[in-house]
């Protein structure tokens, strides 16, 4: 049994479906679009049969957050403002190219904090970040009130977010 199981990123998945043929156990499923964890074996056929890179494999215990620095994070802070202001210009422009290009910055800049550990809501992290963005929003649009409103929930769960 593989360390590794399959997930599939329905905004990629075009619905192809050849994870269906090379799948030995049946893992995955294009009705629900749900990968079986429990039938997966890890052996990451689907990742490299799916057309679109809509499967990846990850890891079944994810390791420790990493703290981080001071840099990374005004680095991460500038390359979002990029894709924020990439995606504003985007809406404002009429026609589907425009609106590809907003959806794609959008899912870009979602990404980035993704793999940067501040979306998880049980981080520290995640908290952390939420907090400075409220003390000094990054824009006059920013939905402070929204931001306010999800750390008073993370709050209310009894235990303080671990890092």
């Amino acid at each position: 049994m593989s360390e590794l199981f399959a997930v599939r990123n329905l905004r990629l998945c075009t619905k192809d479906c050849l994870c269906l043929y090379v799948c030995p156990t049946g893992a995955t499923d294009t009705e629900n679009s749900v990968i079986d964890v429990d039938r997966c074996t890890g052996c990451g056929q689907c990742a490299a049969a799916c057309p679109s890179g809509a499967i990846h494999m990850v890891p079944k215990v994810f390791p420790a957050q990493q703290e981080h620095s001071a840099l990374v994070i005004a680095a991460m802070s500038a390359v979002l403002r990029s894709k924020a202001e990439a995606e504003s210009i985007a809406a404002s422009l009429p026609g589907t190219l425009a609106a590809a290009i907003e959806k794609s910055c959008q899912i870009q800049a979602e990404d980035l904090i993704r793999e940067s550990g501040y979306m998880l809501p049980q981080s520290k992290n995640a908290s952390d970040f939420l907090r400075q963005l409220v003390a000094s929003p990054p824009s006059a649009t920013f939905p402070t009130a929204a931001a306010e409103k999800l750390l008073h929930l993370l709050a209310g769960t009894g235990a303080e977010p671990q890092a």
